[in-house]
């Protein structure tokens, strides 16, 4: 039986429609994935139905009752609960006060009943299993807890349908199978979700159906069990993007960086060099240390022993302004909180570095600024209506772009890459990698961290697996595969020798 009906939806913005008699239909008691390239119409089609945008035409069943000019309070009321990607939690509240925000709990004084409040708070948290503590200013937790305050606000409302957008984009793999395990746990007590996500394997672990649109058109619906992570890609690209080689072999030049024993928080005893021109892959599970390295370097995190040689100098990357003098970059994971500036421009979000770094470059010529915005739009292929438009009106894919366009500003010639498609859609995606391996060509020296295999093998001329914050091995191309990689990720090598002699 169906909770949600949508019939015949279409939404214009100022001319340009969006959404075009787009059909979609959830069970009751299933995981329905809605899936898309950014811009495909997902977060549009999910708007109208949280109340934040009004629908042009088509209708909207919820439990079988039309819903009319739905506002997100009626939304609410109605048992819809929206876990947007972008975060909603107040960071200078307490855990509980943003738990029950508005929804506040009164004592027979008329005062705030903080204790029943707290209590509450660690109800629901331990018949979850989330390890939060109620008192804890949210400020102060990691990304990933915030993620999991934000999904716990949307099961405290005791919802029907939940619309969980990019969940997992924060949180790590524990966090990852945590979420999941609560998801199944209320689809068996018959809730429902709508799940939008970029990541197949998740998609095709938690998903029962799917639904995909492409370019504001309803493309196809269909089971999960009866379809391949290659086939459902191809239907929101439009042709396969699954297998496409983007790796080239290159010349490697001179020693660019040289790690020898260098040391720091999360991080021990690293060596390693890295050529001009060279591109090297990061792997690990969560925290196991790749992610602080790259701060390291970069001054995020303080170094504890150990030498950093850039172009054969030892260096003190201390602080970040430090390692920007010696042509050093750093393309930050989760861009939204470490690289967007929302309330600036397209332009300012580009030439923001650069200026920092000089002090005489204090005084924007707005017309040379324009001009290497403009070439850089071109080389980066960003989409964009113009350079005055806000960097929050962008996908991800081009917001990534205007932020690797903000540090080739400043001349960098090693590229520090955190998890750089984090929350893309998979046509995005390729570009990036394809941008990286002409980055490379050009000389520039590149290091990325990401948590997907897949990535490294299209781009990586090596492989750096981490564990426990040391190097386990560092394997050359024709070497890296998913098996022998996480073989060494999760320290289960006993028989490795044998195997792959």
């Amino acid at each position: 039986m169906s909770i949600l009906r949508m019939t015949n939806i279409n939404k214009s913005f100022y001319g340009v429609q969006v959404l075009e008699n787009i059909n979609f239909e959830v069970e009751e008691g299933e995981v329905h994935a809605l899936l898309g390239e950014n811009g495909a119409g997902k977060s549009t089609l999910m708007n109208i139905l949280g109340g934040v945008y009004t629908r042009d035409s088509g209708t909207v069943e919820f439990e079988g009752h039309t819903l009319h000019n739905t506002t997100i309070k009626m939304a609410k009321e109605a048992g819809i609960a929206f876990v947007h990607q972008e975060l909603n939690v107040v960071n200078n509240l307490k855990v509980y006060e943003n738990l029950f925000l508005n929804k506040e709990i009164i004592n027979m004084f008329h005062k705030l009943n903080k204790k029943e409040m707290i209590k509450r708070t660690q109800e629901l948290f331990k018949d979850l299993g989330v390890d939060i503590e109620p008192n804890e200013l949210v400020d102060n937790l990691n990304t990933g807890k915030k993620q999991l305050l934000e999904i716990a606000k949307a099961l405290f409302a005791d919802a029907k349908l939940f619309i969980l957008d990019e969940p997992t984009t924060a949180l790590n793999n524990d966090e990852i199978y945590h979420l999941f395990s609560i998801v199944k746990k209320l689809k068996d007590s018959g809730k429902s979700f709508v799940f939008i996500s970029h990541k197949m394997p998740e998609i095709f672990v938690l998903a029962d159906r799917y639904t995909v649109l492409r370019n504001g058109k309803y493309i196809k619906t269909g089971y999960i069990k009866n379809t391949t992570p290659e086939d459902v890609t191809r239907l929101m690209v439009g042709e396969s993007y699954a297998n496409r080689e983007v790796y080239e072999a290159r010349n490697l030049g001179e020693k660019v960086i040289e790690l020898v024993n260098f040391s720091g928080e999360g991080f021990n005893n690293i060596n390693l060099t890295v050529h001009k021109g060279e591109v090297v892959g990061l792997t690990g599970l969560q925290g196991a240390g790749s992610s602080d390295l790259l701060q390291g370097i970069f001054g995020l995190k303080a170094s504890t022993g150990g030498i950093l040689k850039v172009f054969g100098e030892e260096i003190h990357a201390q602080k970040i302004h430090i390692a920007m003098k010696n042509k050093i970059a750093m393309l930050a994971s989760n861009r939204k909180e470490n690289s967007v500036i929302p309330d600036m421009d397209l332009l300012e979000n580009t030439y923001i570095a650069e200026h920092t770094l000089s002090s005489n470059k204090q005084h924007i010529n707005y017309k040379k600024e324009l001009k290497k915005y403009l070439d850089l739009k071109q080389r980066l292929n960003i989409k964009d209506n113009n350079q005055k438009e806000l960097i929050t009106n962008l996908s991800g894919g081009n917001q990534q772009k205007v932020i690797l366009g903000r540090w080739l500003n400043t001349e960098a010639e090693i590229l520090l890459l955190d998890n750089p498609t984090q929350g893309i859609d998979v046509g995005a995606k390729t570009e990036i990698y394809k941008l990286i391996l002409e980055l490379s060509k050009q000389g520039k020296t590149i290091i990325v961290n990401t948590l997907e295999i897949p990535e490294i093998q299209r781009v990586a001329d090596r492989c750096v697996v981490f564990y426990h914050g040391k190097i386990q091995i560092i394997l050359d191309r024709q070497d890296i595969s998913e098996e022998k990689v996480m073989l060494y990720a999760t320290n289960a090598i006993k028989n490795l020798e044998v195997q792959y002699d």
